[in-house]
């Protein structure tokens, strides 16, 4: 909050990130940390501050996507067992800051590798035996995309050119014919074609010492993000930036990057991870002052 009020308004050509899943995860103990908040109450007081903030600072007709899924509640934490509609909040708190709900795409997520991470209850082949009422499916991920009401006075076009998911080739003439495939596979409501462990802590070959982010977003959904919805030389903003996921590909895909780090251990690792990247893609910014 303290950083964002210093971006200038109509600013900021997209956003991506992935905002703290109200308490499923505590991060840090500071106050200032929205993951540090008793319920999904408090949770969405913080985010009725900042909501407005990345409005105000996004360019008329451009876009924000957030990362987020259902959030499974707990016997001991919310005295059952069932599922909370986190998304639904996250969209209706930002319809009421003046955003148009403008897009969602389901991210298929492994039923048994969940069963095996978290060993919820419902998804134990052993409940099916006991009492199957009880059981459930796998919660997927989601990529929830709102924007700004206006015209945009930089339309993003062209072909695409480049394919970020699994299964499909690499290389390939640029064409419309191929930018038609990339984008019947883009354009799909369910993406099951992300490699789930493709994320910047694999990635980036980070040292066993160097602190994990519980939660990153997987290096090809941004990419995807990125390539539908901003240009090269754009300002990407992630208020949650983590470890720098999302600066990470920004840099690479030749877009600026503004990240805001609460938490100073992901700061530093995220200032190495840009700095990577910048290294390796210093020729795309040949031009850009």
């Amino acid at each position: 909050m303290d950083v964002i009020k210093g971006i200038p308004s109509d600013s900021i050509h997209y956003s991506v990130f992935s905002p703290p899943f109200a308490s499923l995860y505590t991060y840090s103990a500071s106050p200032r940390d929205m993951g540090n908040c008793p319920d999904h109450a408090d949770f969405g007081d913080h985010m009725a501050h900042l909501i407005p903030e990345l409005f105000r600072a996004t360019m008329p007709g451009r876009l924000l996507s957030f990362h987020c899924m259902l959030l499974p509640t707990t016997k001991a934490r919310d005295g059952f067992i069932g599922i909370t509609d986190f998304r639904g909040q996250l969209i209706r708190a930002f319809q009421d800051a003046g955003w148009i709900f403008h897009s969602e795409v389901v991210i298929w997520k492994d039923p048994v590798t969940a069963m095996q991470r978290t060993k919820a209850l419902g998804l134990l082949h052993k409940q099916i035996k006991k009492d199957s009422c009880l059981s459930r499916q796998g919660i997927p991920d989601y990529v929830i995309t709102m924007r700004k009401p206006g015209v945009n006075p930089e339309p993003v076009a062209g072909r695409l050119t480049e394919f970020a998911g699994e299964g499909y080739p690499e290389e390939g003439p640029e064409s419309d014919s191929r930018s038609i495939e990339i984008w019947q596979r883009y354009a799909s409501p369910v993406w099951s074609d992300i490699n789930q462990s493709d994320t910047l802590q694999k990635a980036s070959a980070r040292e066993h010492k160097d602190e994990r982010h519980i939660c990153p977003l997987q290096l090809e959904v941004i990419r995807r993000c990125l390539q539908l919805w901003s240009n090269r030389g754009d300002t990407v903003l992630s208020p949650f930036a983590g470890i720098g996921s999302e600066g990470y590909e920004s840099v690479r895909m030749g877009r600026r990057f503004v990240g805001i780090e609460l938490k100073a251990s992901y700061y530093g690792q995220a200032c190495k991870n840009l700095d990577s990247a910048l290294k390796e893609t210093m020729p795309l910014f040949a031009g850009v002052e």
